[in-house]
């Protein structure tokens, strides 16, 4: 049975059966580590996967919507430390500043900064990867001036962000679902179904799988991929407070590195670079894996390096199967469709 019979026959979108995949991977790595790392298989070691997971989870969110329309964001790491610093800024300073505003702040930032990269491309017509590479830089050069070579300490922060991440929501056993894994399965499940049920959301594919034809066919192009970079930058600031939280102590070089995390949780996650296929439920199922493989590495004593290493493997096969999947699929589903015409034909026997 090839792929295109299967998938018919199941009823299955490609999207679903490459989360099946990606779900079945995840089950294989965490029994490898479980192998090989005492005492892995406790509710602590997946907490602080779901801790870990969470701010990647968020940050993916808003990428997903980007990559969607055959986009990418590469300043989220920028801007989730630019907006951590300032916020963390802001509350050394005033300990009285509500939670509410503080969050408002950070995604209210992160909204501006996000702005000004969908002004950029879906106006300036300046291509993502371009513009986003130049704002990585522009995002962290703001944070290095702004923070005038000194740190925000946890010491410093009032007492109700330092304790948020401990804050449990729900207790399964002995594995506990904080505040920030609940915000982020949160976030998930709103623009999951949003991209199910809501029109606007549901044109992001239509410009990722043909940005000509959507164009012709009336869609406000632009428009939405200046939406998506917006929304993006506004999760990647809700990122940033809740690095804030986690972390507490942020330096010039905090989150750093992340945009590569981000970008991987994504791409394995079945969001395809070519724009227009992929869910936000396979963004978290890829945040997932990212989450357990740096956590079991860390574990077993590997380096950064090997970390990143792997990470950017990850997104090489990634993209070479997605890629490899769709001409697969592309060349079956031609072939069932050229079957019935060619035995009609010989049925038929020679024309006069």
């Amino acid at each position: 049975m090839n792929i295109s019979s299967f998938i018919r026959r199941s009823n299955m979108r490609i999207e679903q059966l490459r989360e099946l995949a990606l779900l079945f991977i995840i089950i294989l790595i965490v029994l490898f580590f479980g192998s090989q790392i005492p005492r892995y298989f406790t509710g602590t070691t997946f907490e602080r996967v779901g801790v870990n997971v969470s701010i990647i989870v968020v940050v993916a969110v808003g990428m997903t919507l980007v990559v969607l329309t055959r986009n990418i964001d590469l300043s989220v790491g920028s801007t989730v430390g630019l907006i951590a610093f300032v916020v963390g800024q802001q509350l050394s300073d005033h300990h009285n500043l509500s939670p509410v505003l503080a969050v408002l702040l950070a995604i209210g930032i992160g909204t501006l900064l996000g702005m000004l990269n969908g002004l950029i491309v879906a106006f300036g017509k300046v291509p993502a990867i371009v513009t986003t590479l130049g704002t990585l830089a522009i995002y962290r050069g703001l944070l290095f001036a702004y923070a005038n070579s000194t740190s925000i300490h946890t010491q410093n922060l009032p007492g109700w962000i330092i304790d948020l991440p401990r804050v449990k929501v729900l207790t399964i056993g002995d594995l506990n679902i904080t505040f920030l894994v609940a915000t982020a399965i949160v976030i998930v499940v709103i623009f999951q179904l949003a991209l199910i049920y809501l029109p606007s959301a549901r044109r992001l594919y239509a410009i990722g799988s043909d940005p000509e034809t959507a164009l012709t066919s009336g869609i406000p192009q632009r428009r939405l991929v200046f939406f998506a970079f917006t929304i993006c930058g506004a999760l990647a600031g809700l990122g940033g407070f809740m690095y804030l939280a986690q972390i507490g102590t942020i330096t010039t070089v905090a989150a750093q590195g992340l945009e590569l995390e981000v970008v991987a949780a994504v791409v394995l996650g079945g969001v395809s670079t070519l724009g227009g296929t992929g869910r936000v439920i396979g963004a978290l199922l890829g945040a997932v894996l990212v989450g357990i493989i740096e956590q079991g590495l860390v574990r077993m004593q590997f380096n950064e390096f090997w970390k990143q290493a792997i990470e950017g493997l990850a997104i090489l096969i990634a993209v070479v199967s997605d890629s490899a999947l769709r001409t697969r699929l592309r060349i079956s589903l031609s072939h069932n469709q050229a079957m019935p015409i060619s035995t009609e034909t010989e049925k038929a026997g020679p024309t006069l």
